[in-house]
């Protein structure tokens, strides 16, 4: 990962399981990487735009630190469950601490 400002981690965002077919062709255990060193969204390659709308507040608020209360395992992995209700897909979102 490329060298990021102290107040902004990297993330990143893997499809962990699906049921049915994902619309946009993603497939278990593709991954996509938002290094946290700039104000432009770049993941490497394109994702489903429902997808990523839907969790674009979870991956900004976790980009800068953010912590919620129900990630008492671990606060740097959350999940995010696709907002297809036919073809539900779940993604991880794990924050990138840099060292």
């Amino acid at each position: 990962m490329s060298a990021s400002p102290e107040w902004a981690y990297d993330l990143e965002i893997k499809l962990i399981r699906g049921e049915g077919s994902c619309a946009a062709g993603h497939t278990i255990g593709e991954t996509w990487v938002w290094e946290g060193d700039g104000e432009q969204l770049n993941l490497g390659k394109g994702m489903c735009v429902h997808a990523l709308s839907s969790m674009l507040p979870k991956l900004v608020a976790m980009r800068y630190g953010a912590n919620f209360p129900w990630l008492k395992d671990n606060p740097d992995v959350s999940t995010h469950l696709c907002q297809d209700a036919g073809s539900p897909h779940v993604f991880e979102i794990r924050r990138v601490k840099r060292t």
